[in-house]
């Protein structure tokens, strides 16, 4: 069995067989698509936490693994079939998340929708050089989507451990939480891109889509799929999910923080990134529910918009003068603490609870 800190590593190997696999499907259909075959390889191998392998493999261990069929080398090659999966559709979200943020950089490089724009300059091709850029990122994010099913059911080419139409399928309740991530995960995009357009300014507004698209999505469905896997009970799975919407929130919080306050040559983004992209964090809405009249108004000129470093610096300065920032420690710590204190009570291994009370303290105290 694998340790919990080496699936990372795990992961990487089943993501690279995969790639390597299907690069002569992309190479028989016509040669320029290899192009988006390899936007996508790079842009999943170079980079990225594996947070969510993590802890959909951190909640297959909580499970203690109670079914025979899953202490089986067939069930873990399952499992890391399926922790590479949910990076696939990580990847979908990221790219196609770029393109709305409008984003040039993503973990310190091009986006992805930016290296198709430079491509198209690059080799004089007719038509608009930014709108192929956008037009090719949404297509290789649909392709990740598409791939990232195909790696969960097993639907495989023989290079990475499956025959069409596999012998050992997911458990069905295994493809439930499964098909109800990739429902929240695209709901919460859809809510976050609403509330930017309305200028919804609610702290409502903003948990929603905390829950929706990073929560659920990042920590608690991957725990509950990793607990479905290793034939965990309903009560389990019910309370490892309530663990990893504490968690998937405070992971939000300090994400709000790094994206106004975080430094580029860590993150890999810009200075004040979501600032520029508009978007409506509980950070903001702390903000402009403390702020003076003239503190608000200046959060509210710096959102949406390209920002001098002297106003990014002006609407920082308001985020931690109206004690929005230090709200958003509060609620870090309150969530990560509620989360710690219920992986305590959890009805499992000692060393399936250590492993998860290292990953929840390595989402929320980060710096990047």
């Amino acid at each position: 069995m694998v340790n919990l800190m080496d699936v990372p590593v795990a992961v990487d190997e089943v993501l690279d067989e995969f790639f390597q696999a299907t690069a002569p499907i992309l190479e028989s259909i016509h040669p320029s698509v290899i192009d988006k075959g390899q936007a996508l390889r790079a842009f999943v191998m170079t980079g990225g936490k594996r947070i969510r392998p993590l802890f959909v493999y951190a909640g297959r261990q909580c499970a203690g693994d109670k079914i025979t069929m899953s202490k089986t080398p067939d069930a873990e090659r399952e499992a890391l079939r399926v922790c590479a999966a949910i990076e696939l559709i990580q990847a979908c979200a990221l790219v196609h998340d770029d393109i709305l943020d409008r984003s040039d950089t993503r973990r310190g490089r091009p986006t992805v929708h930016r290296r198709f724009e430079a491509l198209h300059r690059d080799r004089g091709w007719d038509g608009d050089a930014r709108h192929f850029g956008d037009s090719a990122a949404i297509l290789v994010g649909d392709l990740a989507l598409a791939w990232a099913d195909d790696l969960f059911h097993g639907a495989l080419p023989t290079a990475v451990g499956a025959q069409p139409g596999p012998d050992r399928p997911v458990p069905f309740a295994a493809t439930a939480v499964w098909s109800q991530m990739r429902t929240e995960v695209l709901a919460g995009q859809f809510l976050d891109v609403t509330n930017e357009a309305s200028g919804d300014e609610s702290v409502t507004a903003a948990e929603q889509v905390m829950t929706y698209k990073t929560a659920a999505y990042t920590v608690a469905r991957p725990l509950e799929l990793g607990a479905t896997l290793g034939g965990a009970d309903e009560s389990l799975r019910a309370e490892l999910h309530g663990i990893g919407i504490d968690l998937g929130i405070a992971f939000q919080l300090r994400d709000d923080l790094l994206g106004v306050f975080g430094d580029p040559a860590e993150t890999g983004k810009p200075s004040g990134d979501d600032l520029v992209a508009g978007k409506r964090t509980a950070l903001l809405a702390a903000g402009l529910a403390q702020a003076d009249e003239t503190g608000a108004r200046t959060l509210r000129s710096g959102i949406g918009r390209p920002l001098a470093d002297a106003e990014i610096a002006a609407v920082r300065a308001v985020l931690t003068e109206s004690g929005a920032v230090a709200e958003m420690e509060r609620q870090i710590a309150r969530r990560r603490d509620s989360g710690l204190a219920r992986i305590d009570a959890l009805d499992c291994d000692e060393d399936a609870r250590a492993g998860l009370r290292t990953l929840a303290h390595r989402i929320t105290d980060r710096t990047s």
